[in-house]
């Protein structure tokens, strides 16, 4: 299984604490974690896997792999700058959004679109004409997360 983990290039401390305890759950339970492959959220998630022997894949938006973090085991430079989004949306079985910002948002709105179940932790709120959207599923803490990704991708 697929588990993308997306968020915020840079974080606080409490973002990275709860990106790198969904990392280590995510390769505790057997799943390859994917995500952008940079700094913030998406390096604390692969450090946090990486400490529990995990496998991390990085799609990069440069075709640099130098720019990879340094707990991403394969990484893919793509060139395509924020359209990599897209990749890492379509590689994931299920993404676990943690906090984020407006990148975070454009791969929440992909997935969602092409039918990818999606888990926040802290991250967007939806709403259409002033009305609220469920379509994200909430979690409390990084356990809950991981639990619900999980459940809701073997339904799919």
């Amino acid at each position: 299984m697929y588990i993308g983990v997306i968020g915020a290039g840079r974080c606080d401390a409490k973002l990275f604490d709860i990106a790198y305890e969904v990392g280590r759950l995510i390769a505790q339970r057997g799943a390859i974690l994917v995500c952008g492959g940079l700094g913030g959220v998406m390096e604390a998630a692969c450090k946090g896997a990486k400490s529990a022997g995990g496998l991390t894949l990085g799609i990069l938006p440069s075709e640099d792999r130098k720019h990879a973090n340094p707990y991403v085991n394969v990484v893919v430079p793509t060139g395509l700058g924020e359209a990599r989004n897209a990749l890492v949306v379509r590689t994931a079985d299920v993404l676990i959004a943690v906090g984020g910002e407006f990148g975070t948002l454009s791969e929440i709105a992909l997935a969602l679109k092409v039918g990818k179940p999606v888990v926040g932790i802290g991250t967007w709120e939806l709403a259409k004409g002033g009305r609220p959207v469920e379509a994200i599923l909430i979690a409390k803490d990084p356990h809950e997360a991981v639990e619900r990704a999980l459940r809701v991708s073997l339904k799919s």
